[in-house]
């Protein structure tokens, strides 16, 4: 039976060629998982921000017709006593329940000491809206980012491998833009 020689890679000692590729590696790893962070954050706050503006809408929306239920009734109070059929205790009941129902016309309206009026709820809305366009926008960014520092990795591995001196400029360059990817992901400066 004979042996089989082992293929082994040649030793190359302290070869800078490799030693500028690690460092490549160790660089374009580090921001790979800032991009990853990034991304997923993006996301979550995307999709966080959603489901609050779907929230704030929703409670609107019920403020909304609670308003109007008020308003309808409101309404009818006022015909009654523009009928003028009522008897004074009647009246006097009919306008304090008036007085009421618009108390909470106004209430529904805008109500600043707990932030539940219409008009602030439209205002948590919009903001939230607005957080979670800019996560939208975010988003791509990282996901750019992340493929093009993943393929970096893996051609500079290819350098690595083969000593080919060629192939680590192409990584350095995709590198480069995949930094910049995460950058604009995070500022969004384009």
């Amino acid at each position: 039976m004979t042996d089989v020689p082992e293929t082994e890679l040649p030793e190359h000692g302290n070869d800078p060629f490799r030693t500028r590729c690690a460092m490549l590696v160790s660089v374009l790893a580090m921001c790979l998982a800032i991009a990853s962070l990034g991304g997923s954050n993006a996301a979550k706050d995307s999709m966080s921000n959603n489901i609050l503006a779907a929230n704030a809408y929703s409670f609107y929306q019920a403020k909304n017709v609670r308003q109007t239920s008020y308003k309808i009734a409101a309404d009818d109070l006022r015909i009654q006593l523009a009928n003028d059929k009522l008897t004074p205790a009647a009246k006097t009941l009919v306008e304090k329940k008036l007085g009421d129902y618009e108390k909470n016309i106004a209430r529904y309206e805008s109500e600043p000491e707990t932030g539940e009026g219409k008009k602030e709820l439209m205002e948590k809305a919009k903001a939230h809206e607005h957080e979670r366009d800019m996560a939208l926008r975010q988003d791509p960014w990282f996901d750019y980012a992340e493929a093009l520092l993943q393929i970096a990795i893996v051609l500079t591995s290819v350098a690595i491998l083969t000593g080919a001196h060629v192939l680590f400029w192409v990584p350095c360059a995709l590198g480069l833009l995949g930094i910049f990817s995460t950058l604009n992901g995070f500022l969004l400066l384009i």
